[in-house]
């Protein structure tokens, strides 16, 4: 009998994308290889503006001089916490460049959030949006006495098109503890006080990346340069990019899947990184239009807005070479519905900020298969170098086609929580990473990732996963989002409930959707109450939060 060691999702692959791949020890080697060798070509274009790949090591130099005369030191950590701008690239490139450890943050994030994070990664060095520095000094003034070093940007800066869709705010001038982050980049001159190269290697810590708090106070996961190059250069030779390819930074930038699938595997490749600030319908597809991108990935509730958006055409979509979603379920009826109204299919992919973006995905030019019995989307392959296993809680595999935990091996694995031990013990032993997914693979090496285990509802003593629910929900023409929780019922312990948001013009009453599943559904999986809606709450990365709904039930 197959096991998963032997991995057979390999026949899945090309020759191309089963090939060994040597990545380089940090995206910043890469970086400075394009620097050298097309300094001329745009690096980063926001609206109207571009910065070739020469003015944007020039001006992360300038960022990297500051912070080694402001005392940061290799090691020391910098939070982040920006949209989707170029500052956000020259601020990660400099941090990186005086040997420090960037920790992304939310820019959605309230103080208590923040807070944790100070306090938990001792954060050297703040750089954040000129408008949302006053939060931080309040928390610094309260008690944060790592941060030494500000740093702010203002999202109107490298552009002169001022779209008022996402941009607005006049420049709030200097600010009380900081320094601006453009003009210390473009006066700071050349690094003379830290060496021109930090030598970081592939087991350095590049990132502090902390989960989103879905299921409690939010971890570090520790994902080292080795980590990112490995995926980014898997990204580059699995998609089969011309060098000098346009990514659209769909996902934010602060999430581990735009920081790698786009950001690190565009410079791995010497490509364009196309930025729009943050996520708007309109402003996103106007972007597609004037930068004719080849790739980009997000969520599927990114792809379910742009497909909302009155002014849609096929054309929006033409240069795309491959389209990727990640970050959030996938349903089979959207993936149909925009291949047949606006051209690409949407290739699934699945991962976590333990392993760095991606574990598993859909090959270029393969379809996913959906799962007959559950009505699943598969959500891709795993990759040359990666096991996934299916485990029962003993952690024994378990056969193909049997639902249980997804635990995962493999290069793009961080190598433990940020000071955290026992958090680290418990959900990677031995270095292999317990997901806390439920999910099943089929014996040609599909995964099919079922929900996760903390979200099962127990209704009358018979499981129901919220995803098979959602799925059936999002088949109706009038659903644009869906999400089912579990609430107290009491006669069956927890009865089956769903949110939902329409698609504009639509109009169906609660009863009807709820027929609708039971139709399709077994008798004690279909919804008993119907709640519709404006919008769902969401993460910024496009996750759907079930956690609100069910505290809102």
């Amino acid at each position: 009998m197959t096991s998963y060691q032997e991995k057979p999702w390999l026949a899945q692959l090309t020759d191309a994308q089963r090939a060994p791949v040597q990545p380089p020890p940090s995206t910043l080697h890469a970086f400075r290889a394009a620097v050298g060798r097309v300094p001329d070509r745009t690096a980063l274009a926001y609206f109207d503006g571009r910065l070739s790949y020469a003015e944007t090591d020039a001006l992360s130099d300038g960022i990297a001089a500051h912070l080694a005369g402001r005392g940061f030191r290799r090691g020391d950590r910098a939070a982040v916490m920006l949209q989707n701008t170029p500052h956000f690239v020259l601020a990660v490139l400099g941090v990186w460049k005086a040997g420090g450890v960037v920790v992304p943050v939310n820019p959605m994030y309230k103080s208590a959030e923040m807070r944790h994070i100070l306090d938990d990664a001792e954060v050297a060095a703040v750089i954040c949006a000129d408008r949302t520095w006053d939060g931080f000094l309040r928390l610094i003034a309260d008690g944060a006495p790592s941060v030494r070093i500000a740093l702010t940007a203002w999202e109107r800066d490298l552009q002169t098109r001022d779209d008022r869709r996402v941009l607005r705010g006049a420049r709030l001038g200097p600010q009380e503890g900081a320094d601006d982050l453009l003009t210390v980049a473009r006066t700071a001159g050349p690094i003379r006080a830290v060496p021109a190269d930090p030598e970081l290697t592939a087991d350095d810590l590049a990132l502090i990346s902390y989960t989103s708090g879905t299921s409690g106070t939010p971890k570090g996961a520790t994902n080292t340069h080795g980590n990112i190059t490995y995926n980014a250069e898997r990204q580059r030779t699995g998609l089969g990019l011309p060098d000098g390819a346009t990514y659209f930074a769909l996902a934010p930038l602060f999430h581990i899947t735009g920081l790698v699938c786009e950001l690190a595997a565009c410079l791995v490749n010497s490509g364009t990184l196309a930025l729009a600030y943050r996520f708007e319908a309109g402003v996103v597809l106007d972007a597609f239009l004037e930068h004719r991108p080849a790739y980009t990935v997000g969520p599927s509730t990114a792809y379910m807005a742009l497909m909302a958006h009155p002014g849609v055409t096929r054309e929006h979509f033409a240069s795309f070479a491959t389209m990727s979603s990640g970050g959030a379920p996938l349903p089979p009826a959207l993936v149909e519905t925009f291949r047949t109204d606006f051209g690409p299919y949407l290739h699934n992919g699945y991962g976590l900020t333990e392993c760095t973006a991606p574990c598993a995905s859909v090959p270029p030019g393969s379809r996913a298969p959906v799962d007959k019995v559950s009505g699943t989307l598969a959500v891709g392959v795993p990759g040359p170098d990666t096991v996934v296993r299916i485990i029962d809680e003993q952690g024994r595999d378990l056969p193909f086609g049997e639902q249980g935990e997804i635990a995962v091996r493999g290069p793009q694995v961080v190598p433990g929580y940020w000071r955290r031990p026992d958090a680290t013990a418990q959900g990677m032993p031995d270095g292999e990473l317990r997901t806390g997914d439920i999910g099943f693979m089929d014996t040609e090496g599909w995964l099919y990732v079922v929900d996760r285990k903390k979200d099962m509802i127990n209704a009358a003593g018979f499981k129901v996963w919220p995803r098979e629910v959602e799925d059936v929900l999002y088949s109706h023409p009038a659903v644009r989002e869906a999400a089912v929780v579990g609430v107290p019922d009491a006669y069956r312990g927890e009865s089956v409930k769903a949110y939902v948001s329409l698609r504009p013009g639509s109009a169906p009453e609660p009863a009807e959707l709820a027929a609708y599943c039971k139709e399709r559904l077994a008798a004690y999986k279909y919804p008993r109450e119907v709640e519709i809606l404006a919008e769902l709450p969401k993460t910024t990365s496009g996750k759907i939060l079930r956690r609100e709904l069910r505290h809102r039930a």
